[in-house]
């Protein structure tokens, strides 16, 4: 902007976009910038007011009284005259908001002291509105450059709300936040201090979160109706139809409206009609637009527009497939819901969309509408993966005396002790399945389970559900053995259904990736087919072992393709907030591995607010923030998740101890406590091994090499059965650190880069180059440059492995080697710095010493490989 009103390009420039991207403010930025000694700015503010009077949009800068009995052509030429007057000696530059509002005066006095000069032009316009042919015809003649100013992109909205609440906001909130105002710099701002002021922003472990809450601030409603305009009470009926009931389809918003007011609506960009398959849909133009319409129409018409639609499309059949979860939803916010049925059906279909909040309102309204058990069932399960176990026992107790037949007897103990174990944290909930118990929990929700009545046997036809449950809760007691004996018999079992044969695959995946075959693993669940994944809880515990999986295999990038995959966009688009949480714990888990150690710290934390503290994930999150943390030296912040961790660990998720541990033992080592570190280390590496869980064993292995203290006759046992990605690179790592052999680590490192393991390469690297600089190798250049690159990727991190010491050279000693490192001769080079020559070959001897490098021709790499002068 600067370099047009310094007159570098042309006559000026004018800003389009749409009403909110910020084109007002950049005029008043641009403006405020100009030295007000070499130019006189002259302000022309276009409303809908001044449109109907002559040269209104000037009138603060023009004298109060214009020549009397002049033309419009006098009144223009009195006008610039004016103006160049004011400007004196000053260049003269015309700042117009809203130029499309000008009246047609103005709109020409503007176009004709652009082309005359030598004023310049600072405009703004609104995108996709009728504009004054005067104005048009400044671009269209190259009088003015025109730019457009496109809406915020995610990532603009996630630095500006970084910027705005003095810290990170999640990814999901910032996601959601930038659908709401569409990019609109406006719009993000008064949704941002809406949500301040309404405490719908919190932060939790550092992270700022939206509750999802959004209070509609008389400033934020003010932004919306202006936007929307004046509405006629037609338009208004829409709206409040569309905004209850989208995607609404066409022909069936017609009928129950007016036909007229649906086109209007459209016409004034209120709605959207688009494609939706194979049928006509149609939305609200603006997500806002549907917050301000509902909170503002009454409750009995509300009721009256909702009962209104599901009649109608019940009246036609109600054909399509989400017909029966719209028109429950309707009938429950219409307090027209009496259909149990209709109601259970439609929260399996919500259920199974990953819609945990719809489903679980269709669960209750089912069960006090008399759906009994089967309600009952599966609205415990949606409370217990929203974090409400407590309440989740409670629904199920309460039809404990209705059961009927031994199946669903079966299943209210599979549905309690799941809730029990996963949602309360109550290790002996597994005896509610185990075949060797015979006792009924009788005590409160939450109490230890001793004592009760005598469970009736579980039919054999009726075993598989209750013994893929039982594995799954093995498994996370930390009881491998049983948990794999138990998957198989499901397995082996013809009249297992598909559900649990998922979760007893998913038990032998995690099983087979911890023991060191995460290929098998991955192929095992691949092998799944989707009819088995459509309960939430179900693909939750397939997708579970799956990240575990990539995890212990050492692939951060097939960490990354797993992210991008289907259950991820699921799980973060829908209403999962369990599985986006897993999902975020994964994110932290891969850029640790990649030693993108700054970002892994913001993940976990990120996760760590995002999940229950009751649940499992959230002590691997806290642990994953102290990994990260204590891998950058921060011991405090480290030592500090550390203990969220413990508060939170529970008996129920064992099978997350590896984790826990390593970041246990990397706490220790930030807080300079090396020797307890060492010995978490061992003690897990003795635990894993015991329990056959070489995949585990494996990663532990390499944390030990990494703090000097490697066992390689356990890594060459382990080479023979563990075929995780990384292994090969682990164990060649491990052997090198104990041979002392520069080459050898030089190799792990560039195997580990191969791999995207960045700390891990760096690491390697720092070894290399120690060797093979005390020995004078001449492979000790090559090894520095793989230092500094693998450094560059990890630069927050701080760890034992990276201290080397660097050679320490002079000025003078640097000033020689980078001339003789660029070509430069001894002669020449005593010649530059006033040297004899002699002295040169001297300082270059000394030089070749430190770096460990044989002449010349290596000082070029050796000096890229050291730190900056101070």
């Amino acid at each position: 902007m600067t370099t047009t009103v310094a007159g570098e390009t042309d006559r000026g420039v004018l800003f389009g976009g749409g009403a909110g991207v910020g084109k007002s403010r950049l005029l008043r930025e641009g403006v405020a910038r100009l030295d007000p000694e070499r130019h006189w700015v002259v302000t022309a503010n276009a409303t809908a007011a001044t449109t109907g009077f002559p040269l209104g949009a000037f009138a603060t800068a023009l004298p109060a009284e214009s020549p009397p009995r002049v033309t419009g052509a006098g009144l223009l030429r009195w006008a610039a005259d004016v103006l160049y007057r004011q400007a004196g000696s000053r260049s003269l530059v015309l700042a117009v908001d809203d130029a499309h509002l000008l009246d047609p005066l103005s709109a020409a006095l503007v176009h004709q002291l652009a082309r005359a000069g030598p004023a310049t032009l600072i405009g703004t316009l609104r995108t996709g509105v009728d504009v004054p042919e005067a104005v048009r015809a400044l671009w269209v003649d190259d009088l003015v450059t025109r730019i457009e100013l496109d809406p915020l992109t995610g990532a603009d909205t996630e630095r500006l709300l970084r910027a705005a609440c003095d810290g990170p906001v999640d990814t999901a909130s910032a996601a959601r936040l930038w659908e709401l105002s569409l990019g609109n710099a406006h719009l993000l701002r008064e949704l941002i201090q809406a949500a301040r002021d309404g405490s719908a922003l919190v932060r939790r472990y550092g992270i700022w979160h939206w509750t999802g809450a959004l209070p509609l601030s008389p400033t934020l409603a003010d932004a919306v109706d202006h936007r929307m305009g004046r509405i006629t009470a037609p338009v208004r009926e829409v709206l409040e139809l569309v905004a209850f009931a989208a995607p609404v389809g066409l022909s069936l918003l017609v009928k129950a409206t007016d036909g007229a007011a649906v086109e209007l609506a459209e016409e004034r960009g209120l709605i959207r009609v688009g494609p939706d398959d194979r049928r006509t849909v149609v939305t609200l133009a603006h997500p806002l637009f549907g917050a301000v319409v509902r909170q503002r129409c009454p409750l009995t018409r509300v009721r009256r527009l909702l009962a209104d639609l599901a009649h109608l499309i019940e009246s036609t059949g109600a054909r399509r497939h989400d017909d029966l979860l719209r028109v429950a939803l309707w009938r429950l916010d219409s307090d027209t819901a009496r259909d149990p049925g209709q109601l259970l059906r439609a929260c399996r279909q919500a259920f199974g969309r990953f819609e945990i909040a719809q489903a679980t309102r269709l669960g209750r309204a089912a069960v006090a509408a008399g759906g009994g058990f089967d309600a009952a069932e599966l609205l415990a399960a949606l409370l217990a993966l929203d974090d409400r176990a407590a309440e989740a026992v409670r629904v199920l107790d309460a039809v404990a005396d209705e059961l009927t037949g031994d199946r669903q007897r079966t299943r209210w103990r599979c549905a309690r002790a799941a809730a029990a174990f996963w949602g309360l944290g109550d290790a002996r909930a597994v005896e509610l399945l185990s075949t060797t118990s015979a006792r009924r929990s009788t005590v409160a929700a939450g109490d230890p389970t001793d004592g009760g009545e005598p469970f009736e046997p579980v039919s054999p036809r009726n075993l598989a559900p209750v013994k893929a449950v039982e594995a799954s809760m093995r498994l996370h007691l930390g009881e491998p053995a049983q948990a794999g004996r138990l998957a198989r018999e499901v397995l082996a079992d013809s009249a297992a259904g598909p559900e649990h044969r998922a979760v007893a695959t998913a038990t032998l995946a995690h099983m087979e990736a911890a023991s060191g075959d995460p290929a098998s693993a991955r192929a095992r669940l691949d092998a799944l087919g989707q009819g088995c994944l459509t309960a939430p809880h179900v693909r939750l515990a397939v997708e579970a072992a799956r990240g575990a999986a990539l995890v212990i295999d050492g692939s951060p990038g097939a960490v990354d393709d797993f992210l991008s995959a289907g259950f991820a966009r699921v799980a973060r688009e829908r209403d999962f907030r369990l599985g986006g949480g897993l999902l975020t714990v994964l994110q932290a888990q891969a850029a640790r591995l990649r030693g993108d150690l700054a970002v892994a710290s913001r993940l976990a934390s990120q996760a760590a607010g995002e999940l229950s503290d009751g649940h499992g994930f959230a002590v691997l999150a806290h642990a994953e923030r102290a990994h990260a943390a204590a891998l950058m030296g921060d011991a405090d912040l480290a030592t500090e998740a550390m203990a969220d961790c413990d508060r939170l660990r529970r008996d129920t998720a064992r099978l997350l101890h590896p984790w826990v541990e390593q970041a246990r033992a990397w706490t220790h080592v930030a807080a300079g406590n090396r020797r307890e570190a060492l010995a978490t280390l061992d003690r897990l590496a003795a635990r894993m091994r015991a329990d056959g869980l070489a995949g585990h064993e494996t990663t532990v292995l390499l944390d030990l090499a990494r703090l000097g203290s490697p066992a390689p006759e356990r890594a060459r046992r382990l080479a023979a059965t563990v075929t995780a990605t990384a292994a090969p690179a682990v164990f060649r790592y491990v052997a090198a650190v104990a041979a002392g052999d520069g080459a050898a680590l030089r190799g792990a490192a560039e195997a580990f880069a191969a791999l995207g393991l960045h700390l891990y390469a760096a690491e390697a690297a720092a070894g290399a180059v120690t060797v093979l600089r005390r020995l004078r190798a001449k492979e000790a250049p090559e090894a520095a440059l793989r230092l500094a690159g693998s450094l560059a990727r990890c630069p927050d991190a701080r760890t034992p492995a990276l201290e080397i010491e660097h050679p320490t050279l002079t000025h003078r000693e640097r000033q020689i080697a980078r001339l003789a490192a660029a070509g430069v001769a001894s002669k020449a080079i005593a010649e530059q710095l006033y040297l004899s020559a002699r002295t040169v070959d001297n300082h270059l001897m000394r030089v070749y010493a430190k770096l460990g490098v044989d002449g010349r021709h290596r000082l070029a790499a050796a000096l890229r490989a050291l730190p900056p002068e101070e």
